[in-house]
């Protein structure tokens, strides 16, 4: 092999530049303007996927896709008030070898509450970490806990409830009230409205397209909500 400078001192002609008739290399600007469109390119792709995402969530047409900790949490409101309402059973998964699936083969049995807009006073999550509670509050003022799209898969949920225009014994796959469908041949109930007070229930997911938490405050706390 030809040491450096034999290479450095070739009298070969550099290949000429067919934009710019220019013997010498490409402009800068220009090669950084290239690296840019190929990143841009490559970006696309993932781009598209974030918004189809997006819009299947907004839409109802997707629920609980990620794998579940198997940890459940505790959240209660002294008022639920919702436009929308829907619910149905269905099975919530956690990821493979988790520690927590016990027994369960790492499903859990849950019941789906979709609502399609919403309104909590004093909201209060919390989820017990061994020894300690990490707590979180919200909407404790005037401004209340907005959410639109939600959905919770719970084990239990209790509180003091009234619906307006009900309908028990639906499919699940047939549900119009917020956007959700279930599996078919599911039974499930929808209203046009849900009023829920002293709610309380375990979960172990929430989805939301948006979830507003004016007065946010985490922290860890010996006891939960």
């Amino acid at each position: 092999m030809a040491p450096h400078s034999d290479v450095s001192s070739s009298t070969e002609p550099t290949p000429e530049n067919p934009e710019s008739g220019s013997t010498t290399s490409a402009d800068p600007q220009r090669r950084g303007r290239v690296r840019l469109r190929r990143a841009a390119v490559m970006a696309v792709p993932a781009t598209l996927a974030t918004v189809a995402l997006a819009v299947l969530t907004a839409e109802g047409a997707l629920g609980v896709q990620f794998a579940i900790s198997g940890m459940p949490f505790t959240v209660t409101a002294t008022e639920l008030n919702g436009t929308g309402f829907e619910q149905f059973g269905g099975l919530d998964n956690m990821a493979p070898g988790s520690p927590n699936a016990g027994d369960t083969g790492g499903q859990v049995l849950v019941v789906t509450s979709a609502i399609k807009n919403a309104t909590l006073t004093k909201l209060c999550q919390s989820v017990d970490l061994g020894g300690t509670n990490l707590l979180i509050t919200a909407g404790g003022g005037k401004e209340k806990v907005q959410a639109t799209d939600l959905t919770t898969d719970s084990t239990e949920l209790s509180g003091d409830a009234a619906f307006d225009d009900i309908e028990i014994g639906n499919d699940a796959s047939t549900l119009t009230r917020a956007g959700v469908k279930g599996p078919i041949g599911v039974f499930s109930q929808q209203a046009r409205t849900v009023r829920i007070a002293n709610l309380r229930q375990t979960n172990y997911a929430t989805t939301a397209g948006v979830f507003t938490l004016p007065g946010l405050k985490l922290r860890f706390s010996s006891s939960g909500c």
